[in-house]
């Protein structure tokens, strides 16, 4: 029986209508000079790729993976492995991690390849933001560690995020802030710049994470914060403190909230996250200083000048390795497989009911 392919979209104008498509049948697949077919094997799905969603069309996330008139592939990340090589530098059935498309198979055309990486350098990726562009091959890695294959899916993208966050911060002084308040406290992106900021210690900054009653005390379970609050104890904060806001989650109530009660204090707003998709604060006018979208991979461009490619990569495998101990004994591991599967997690990611305290991660 030949192999089926298949792939999960979401509907462009509508992220809680999906449908699964029958694609070719891998082996029908004709591969260009230098081209290899991939056979995508696992990936996590957080709030991060329900942002991908969001911003589909305005960061140009649908284009990495394009799919048919009106429907849009959400951008994972995971390990694929190499189905059929036409490049004399990829090995078949070797395993690569990077940014995935929600189906069972995609092509590459591999470029710059090296022992540990290669980047993907098909034409219409060609002019995307080249962090997402790179894989890293498994024997190659130095980072890679087969027992923790669940936690670089769930994490390291997010880690990456969070590890520039702290960076651009810092670049600037901090805005002159005292204290940074995170919202979506529980969120992986929030949880991994909170351990960042909080290297700093305390007498440099306070780390306040901002997240719902239900997830307080699972919040606070975690360590990284100096103080928790809940949404609607914003009040309870000091707004004569100096302060710099990080949005995570878009929620228009939520910034509303914090703009009104800092005012003046508010030395800036940093907008990162969109899972709050149905009340985004995007494009809202609020008091104080207008939320400024931040877009990691500018901040990998100019450190990439500053430091160079290899002081980059240097800095964030440090950080990520004094990183990774921190999630052992609070985060486990939810391990499903299917349509039906993938579809649930998707959903209950997408409308916000997924347990902070799990990472889920798919296969087909």
């Amino acid at each position: 029986m030949a192999e089926k392919s298949r792939e999960f979209l979401v509907k462009k104008t509508d992220l809680h209508e999906t449908a699964w498509f029958d694609r070719p049948d891998p082996a029908t697949v004709e591969l260009a000079p230098g081209q290899a077919l991939m056979k995508v094997e696992t990936f996590a799905l957080t709030a991060n790729n329900i942002t991908y969603a969001v911003f589909g069309e305005m960061m140009n996330y649908w284009n990495f993976f394009p799919a048919r008139d009106g429907w849009g592939t959400v951008p994972v990340w995971g390990y694929a492995t190499v189905a059929r090589a036409g490049c004399v530098d990829l090995t078949s059935g070797e395993r690569v991690y990077g940014y995935l498309p929600m189906s069972t198979h995609f092509v590459v055309e591999p470029v710059q390849v090296t022992a540990g990486s290669f980047t993907e350098a098909s034409a219409h990726r060609r002019t995307l933001p080249a962090v997402y562009n790179q894989y890293l091959r498994a024997s190659g890695d130095p980072a890679y560690d087969p027992a923790r294959e669940a936690e670089q899916m769930l994490f390291r993208p997010l880690f990456l995020t969070g590890f520039l966050i702290d960076d651009f911060l810092a670049d600037a002084g901090l805005f002159g802030a005292r204290s940074i308040v995170l919202s979506s406290a529980s969120s992986k992106t929030s949880i991994a710049l909170a351990f960042c900021l909080g290297k700093r210690g305390s007498d440099v900054c306070q780390v306040v994470g901002l997240t719902s009653r239900a997830n307080k005390a699972f919040v606070e379970s975690l360590g990284c914060y100096h103080r928790v609050v809940a949404y609607d104890e914003i009040s309870s904060l000091d707004a004569s403190v100096p302060t710099v806001f990080v949005d995570m989650a878009g929620d228009g109530s939520v910034t509303g909230a914090v703009h009104g009660h800092f005012g003046g204090s508010l030395r800036y707003s940093c907008s990162v996250g969109g899972t709050h998709w149905n009340d985004l604060a995007f494009g809202k006018t609020f008091p104080g200083p207008s939320p400024a979208l931040f877009f990691a991979p500018s901040q990998i461009e100019k450190r990439m000048a500053d430091w160079g490619p290899a002081g980059l990569q240097r800095r964030m495998t440090e950080a990520w390795t004094s990183f990774l101990p921190q999630v052992d004994g609070w985060i486990s591991v939810d391990r499903s497989s299917g349509p039906d599967a993938i579809q649930r997690v998707y959903l209950d990611t997408l409308d916000g009911r997924a347990d902070p305290g799990r990472g889920y991660i798919l296969s087909f």
